[in-house]
Formats: C-alpha cells, sequence, structure tokens
C-alpha cells in the first residue's frame, strides 16, 4: 500500500508541474533556440564549443505583449510563417526571429531597390540583421502581427552570453506616414 500512495504521490506532483509549465510557456514566456545566422551578430554570432562544433543561441520569448499586439521599432520577434507567407511549404512549423523594422501606416524604403511601401493596417516589416543571410520581408512583404508569438528579451544560453538584446532599428528604412 505504501508503495501505491509514494507512486501516485509522485504522478500527481510530476503531472500538475507539467500542467503549470505548459501555462507559463503558453501565456508568459517560453524558450526558443535560434537556427541560422540572418540575426548575426545579435543572435547567433558564430561562437563554438570546444569541439568547433557551432552553438546556437537559445533566447527567452516573452508573451504578454501578445493581449494588444503592442510592439515597437526595433523589437526582435519571434513569428510563424502560413498559408501564402509561408518560406517553406515542407515545414510550416518553422519559426523566424527578425527585428521589427516598421509598423502599420509608415512607409518604408528597401535598402537594395527603389520600392517604397506603405505597411497595412494590421501588420508590420520584419528583417535580419545579418541583411545577406535573411530571408525576411525582402522576400516575403509585411507579415500580419497575429503571426508573432512573441518578443525576445534576452539570450538565455549559452552562458558567456547570457543577457538582454538591444533594440536597434536601422534608421534609413523608417519613415512615418
Amino acid at each position: 500500500m505504501g508503495t501505491r500512495s509514494v507512486l501516485w504521490s509522485f504522478a500527481n506532483k510530476f503531472f500538475t508541474c507539467g500542467v503549470i509549465g505548459v501555462y507559463v510557456s503558453d501565456r508568459f514566456v517560453g524558450v526558443a533556440p535560434v537556427r541560422g545566422f540572418s540575426m548575426s551578430p545579435t543572435l547567433n554570432p558564430g561562437t563554438t564549443s570546444l569541439m568547433g562544433l557551432p552553438i546556437d543561441d537559445y533566447v527567452l520569448v516573452e508573451k504578454r505583449c501578445l493581449q494588444n499586439y503592442k510592439f515597437s521599432h526595433g523589437d526582435v520577434v519571434v513569428f510563424r510563417l502560413v498559408g501564402t507567407f509561408c518560406s517553406s511549404p515542407s515545414n510550416h512549423k518553422e519559426r523566424h526571429i527578425k527585428r521589427i523594422t516598421a509598423l502599420h501606416g509608415e512607409w518604408i524604403g528597401t535598402r537594395h531597390s527603389y520600392d517604397v511601401l506603405k505597411i497595412p493596417e494590421g501588420h508590420c516589416w520584419v528583417e535580419g540583421d545579418n541583411s545577406s543571410s535573411s530571408l525576411d520581408s525582402r522576400s516575403f512583404g509585411p507579415i500580419p502581427l497575429a503571426l508573432i508569438q512573441g518578443r525576445v528579451t534576452h539570450i538565455a544560453w549559452p552562458p558567456k552570453r547570457i543577457g538582454a538584446v538591444e533594440k536597434r532599428t536601422p534608421q534609413d528604412t523608417i519613415s512615418s506616414s
């Protein structure tokens, strides 16, 4: 009888912790891996391990900003592309991490072309910090704010890079309406 109550107690605590963990990661904060070099040098600056293998950054993603879609220039955000926005039809679950450079109602002029575009209501323009290796709004256009899953606030891993992610905005792309 004692073994059964110990197992039940353990299972009950394990289940409770799991439910609380899922709730917290869904509503408040989560952790996301950074893949690729599109946000270098801010994220994944090419740090290597002792064995010479690249180390991916892991970032904290704050989700309270989703309640009112309160974003500003320079915010680094996590989003998924779906439907016509999807860059990889075979992997629609792929998450992207980019910096917001323009919000709805603003005009954006891309650096590599002479196009000028007004960002529609409920959308934003995102770009990677490393423009030479970034698939971003210059390729697929403005993204709906509803696709954003959270704002990156801190680097959580590797330990030598732990710290806040700074807000930076390219000055040559923003213009008010």
